[in-house]
């Protein structure tokens, strides 16, 4: 959101802020909505986690006030380590329940892995947060220890010993990836934050890591093994080159030669070679064949070009304007950013509709190039990285108070995870009906339009705040009257979608997750989707 600069977290020994209790209450309706979907001891596990977690949560905040926390936070928001800490067990629980429903005894249990792994990482950064914390918080601690025995417990007794091996492995990458990313980018992400982008990159490089070694058993379709070889490849890019402009520096032509010429070493020596391992075919022939497959998809990238070249010429347009602007601080005002959402809204609709696994797989390549870009700005590599620094400076807000520009990044990320989380049915002859036959738009309907309106209407016409923020209920009311026309449209224009009478759960999961919008500090571009996504698959 750009609408409003939150307020500041709460100082030592103040009592919690009405948007920190508004936002967790929001958070606790959706974990108890969980709760009375699932119940069984996994949810009271959720429900434990949850409690836990809105505790530490106070004791994050006074650590990044008082500056002590261990590494540089962004500032500008809360910890948000509750609503960051339930998105990996809900997400889990409802991926059990639902394939227990369909008699997919594989999903079932990879459901509860996703939940375990969630509650393993979050308890992880409850107790750093415990540990630094002085005087040391003794009820706290008390509250936490007592979460953690019960959760421990009942996963020890649920549990396989390949699957408890399984947590350990994400929560050991977590950690390391924690020192080395948290240290290379100061300001960068709030713990909350930290804890839901890493703890999901933790994850898919552990299951590539499984799936590389268990390759002659792997029956898997080479559109999930593009996905995870292009997520891992990049971020390792990235930890390789952090590590490497540390001795020398990256804006000399010799830097950006070599910059260039490893990118070509490890995409063709590392990247391609694996993928190759996985799908067992070239994999520069197969994204050939899969692109251009059929008539349908030649017309949608050719769209889809031309959605990309708009979008170019917005930020050429709007750099043209700051140029022959008076003010040098000239910043795009909050519609201009909110062209992109417009932009990704026309894009995302038609692959939904006509071609589902073709926009799974140009998201892939999308994410991937958005990030080498951003390698490309950051690291003032010649001859696009000045020029892009210079571009994009224009649409930076108080989120990307880090060396890094994310917020387009998780623009992408927050339209394409309901569409990557679920790209099927639990079985191969079931269909998502109901509510859940709106998940691939969760997306589309929490950030692209839900977010969009909110921003716009809040910040040209609304008037009454919200309390404890600077977001208006008006903004809010429109977001929600906004997505519910958007469900008639998708109803009308995509025959492949039947809610099957469930009206009353569509507009309470669109009701509050708008009330989330209008509390949370935290990226609400990555964090508005998932829990949609949460609330519509349950």
């Amino acid at each position: 959101m750009t609408r409003e600069c939150p307020p500041p977290a709460p100082g030592p020994g103040a009592p919690l802020s009405g948007s920190v209790l508004a936002e967790a209450a929001v958070v606790f309706a959706v974990v108890l909505s969980i709760h009375a979907t699932v119940w069984d001891r996994y949810s009271w596990c959720a429900v434990a986690l949850a409690v836990q977690a809105f505790y530490v949560q106070y004791k994050w905040d006074r650590l990044l006030q008082q500056g002590s926390a261990v590494f540089q936070f962004r500032v500008s928001a809360n910890s948000g380590l509750l609503p960051a800490s339930m998105v990996m067990p809900l997400l889990g629980l409802v991926m059990k329940e639902r394939c227990q429903a369909a008699g997919n005894p594989f999903f079932e249990r990879f459901g509860i892995v996703v939940a375990a792994t969630g509650m393993a990482v979050a308890l992880f950064s409850s107790v750093l947060a415990l540990g630094i914390t002085r005087p040391v918080p003794t009820n706290t601690c008390v509250i936490s220890g007592l979460a953690g025995g019960v959760i421990i417990y009942i996963m020890k007794h649920s549990l396989s010993v390949g699957e408890v091996i399984e947590v350990l492995e994400v929560l050991l990458i977590f950690v390391y990836l924690n020192m080395i990313l948290l240290y290379l980018l100061p300001r960068s992400f709030t713990p909350g934050e930290a804890l839901l982008v890493l703890g999901g990159i933790s994850f898919v490089l552990n299951q590539l890591i499984k799936r590389s070694l268990t390759v002659v058993e792997s029956q898997g379709d080479p559109v999930d093994f593009f996905l995870l070889v292009v997520v891992v490849g990049v971020v390792l890019m990235g930890i390789f080159f952090s590590t490497l402009f540390v001795f020398m520096d990256s804006g000399t032509w010799a830097s950006s030669i070599f910059f260039h010429i490893m990118t070509c070493v490890l995409g063709l020596g590392v990247v391609l070679p694996w993928l190759h391992r996985l799908i067992r075919r070239n994999p520069l022939i197969w994204l050939f064949q899969f692109l251009f497959q059929t008539d349908t998809r030649i017309y949608l990238l050719a769209y889809w070009s031309l959605l990309a070249t708009l979008a170019c010429l917005v930020v050429l347009y709007q750099n043209a304007k700051r140029s022959s602007s008076e003010s040098k601080k000239h910043q795009a005002p909050t519609i201009a950013r909110k062209y992109f959402h417009f932009i990704v809204v026309a894009t995302y609709i038609p692959g939904i509709i006509f071609d589902r696994p073709l926009l799974y797989v140009a998201a892939t390549v999308c994410l991937a190039v958005f990030i080498f870009l951003e390698y490309v700005r950051y690291f003032r590599i010649k001859p696009l990285g000045h020029t892009l620094r210079s571009l994009l400076s224009l649409f930076l807000d108080e989120r990307d108070s880090g060396p890094l520009i994310l917020t387009h990044i998780y623009l992408l990320l927050g339209m394409s995870l309901p569409i990557w989380l679920v790209p099927r049915p639990c079985t191969q002859k079931g269909s998502l009906g109901g509510a859940r036959a709106l998940v691939p738009y969760a997306g589309v309907l929490a950030v692209g339009v839900g977010d969009t309106v909110a921003s716009i209407f809040g910040s040209t016409m609304g008037e009454i705040r919200w309390p404890g923020t600077k977001k208006t209920f008006e903004g809010t009311m429109t977001s929600i009257f906004a997505q519910i026309i958007s469900v008639a449209l998708i109803l009308i224009f995509d025959s492949g979608v039947d809610l099957n009478y469930s009206y009353a759960w569509i507009l309470g999961s669109i009701s509050t997750v708008s009330l989330l919008e209008a509390y949370t500090t935290q990226i609400d571009n990555l964090l508005l989707p998932l829990y949609l996504l949460i609330l519509l698959m349950a």
